[in-house]
């Protein structure tokens, strides 16, 4: 089983890049998406349902902003949308697709570089997410949280570590929240595979030719619980695709 995570920075526009010739290039069993911009009646995915995938999104009631979709081979035997909060689901963040041997959460976190408004929204969603999640895995002991997180964890993470702005994904109390996360919840796959490779991140900046020095910032996991984690085969990241400001990150688990 092979599941890629894409943050596309809006689903009309990647199409237009190739997206979906890239993705017929993979041997991808289920792609996650977020950042769609987008709702289903906006976006023909004929090519794929006539090709047996399965479609899932949660889009925000904002037209235009934030909204994930999970396209899958396999059809789920359950879906959800949201965490239960309408501040937080009216943002179209979560969506969870449930299958015979795991569980699949496909998200888009918070972003707080717009505002101290917007960093401070971005820690309350944190903080509630974290309880969520822990009956969220008492009912899925094998679950799978996949997205844009929008933190760095690791100064390993993130091109200059010794910056000292102060950037919102890059701050104490977010990197402390990611430690505790993985530390006791999760595992990430990539460093399960990698765990002290330098130099790879999964967003740039579109400024200053960020992407082409690779002056980046790893914020995009794939996170396996605790029960997930001996099944972690291979994890990369695809820096050849180029249909966003990301790049897709991808685990492959033996079932």
């Amino acid at each position: 089983m092979k599941i890629y995570s894409y943050n596309v920075n809006g689903i009309r526009a990647a199409a237009k890049k190739g997206l979906w010739d890239w993705w017929a290039s993979t041997d991808g069993d289920i792609l996650c998406i977020q950042e769609t911009k987008a709702h289903p009646e906006q976006v023909d995915l004929s090519h794929l349902t006539d090709a047996g995938y399965h479609c899932y999104w949660h889009s925000a009631e904002k037209k235009g902003y934030s909204g994930v979709l999970t396209i899958s081979k396999q059809e789920a035997r359950e879906v959800r949308t949201g965490v239960g909060k309408p501040l937080y689901d009216m943002e179209g963040r979560k969506v969870l697709t449930v299958f015979d041997d795991f569980a699949l959460l496909n998200g888009y976190f918070p972003s707080g570089s717009s505002s101290e408004e917007r960093h401070a929204f971005k820690m309350q969603y944190l903080h509630d997410f974290r309880p969520w999640v822990e009956n969220l895995l008492q009912e899925f002991p094998n679950l799978i949280v996949v997205g844009d997180y929008n933190v760095v964890h690791l100064d390993l993470d993130i091109h200059n570590p010794t910056r000292k702005d102060n950037p919102s994904g890059y701050r104490p109390e977010e990197r402390v929240w990611m430690d505790e996360y993985f530390n006791e919840l999760f595992d990430d796959a990539y460093r399960q595979i990698h765990p002290e490779r330098e130099g790879a991140y999964s967003w740039w900046s579109y400024r200053a030719g960020s992407r082409g020095k690779n002056k980046g910032w790893r914020i995009d996991y794939i996170a396996l619980s605790k029960d997930m984690s001996s099944r972690v085969k291979g994890s990369e990241h695809d820096t050849q695709a180029v249909h966003s400001d990301h790049c897709p990150v991808w685990c492959e688990l033996d079932f």
